[in-house]
């Protein structure tokens, strides 16, 4: 009788232990199989489809390219008025959201991108967008980490690469490792564009969430040389 009740006892309590152990989180997978088979809107819950058709331009806007500053990117509205999430983007394209625009400035470090719902949660390089960190070009002492807090972020998107493959952290990386005080002067021509998902939530260490997003051209100044914002001399096209 003894050795039954203890046998049933441990049955209760083998039971009791299946069911209040914590279950194993399991990693979701992308939500498309391919980039090819990506909506401009992205795909997964709880996303920003006019956001995503944003971040995933293929090609520059038609008109006069705006010349702006890193200063005055940063002196842009941020968070927007009474803009919300999924809200489409009228409010923002007012502001100057899809312009496309030329911006002369110093790249710190360029990122490898991660998963996200723009490119269906896919991984890897040729899925994921990647980061770069912009100052001022007239920063006498260039850090990345006493000035990224107070910088402007650009992107080189995987949609953008299918027609301008050169537009990648591998060509960009070197150049910038091997630029004095590894601050690499380039001038970008891209879409001013409102990183509204980090805006209203998830934080980046930044000025404000206006990017160049995506870019189009990005051309370097090489060690040693001159080049002027609106000249052409010496600048090299990545």
């Amino acid at each position: 009788m003894k050795r039954i009740l203890a046998i049933l006892l441990l049955v209760v309590f083998c039971f009791s232990w299946a069911i209040a152990a914590p279950k194993k989180k399991t990693k979701k997978g992308p939500c498309k199989p391919s980039l090819a088979q990506c909506p401009d809107g992205g795909c997964g819950s709880g996303i920003d489809k006019n956001l995503n058709k944003r971040k995933n331009i293929r090609t520059l806007p038609t008109g006069a390219i705006k010349v702006m500053t890193i200063a005055q990117i940063k002196e842009m509205e941020d968070p927007v008025a009474d803009f919300a999430k999924g809200d489409t983007r009228e409010k923002l394209t007012a502001l100057g959201e899809g312009d496309p625009i030329r911006v002369v400035a110093l790249a710190l470090v360029v990122r490898p991108g991660s998963k996200e719902s723009c490119n269906c949660g896919l991984t890897g390089p040729p899925n994921t967008d990647n980061h770069i960190v912009l100052i001022d070009p007239d920063d006498q002492s260039p850090s990345l980490e006493a000035d990224e807090p107070d910088s402007v972020t650009a992107e080189f998107t995987p949609r953008v690469r299918k027609t301008h493959p050169t537009l990648s952290r591998a060509k960009l990386k070197p150049l910038i490792d091997s630029a004095p005080d590894n601050a690499l002067r380039v001038r970008l021509k891209g879409v001013l564009m409102f990183d509204s998902e980090h805006s209203l939530g998830r934080h980046l260490i930044r000025h404000n969430n206006w990017e160049i997003h995506p870019i189009f051209a990005l051309e370097y100044c090489p060690t040693g040389k001159t080049c002027s914002d609106g000249g052409t001399a010496n600048w090299r096209s990545l």
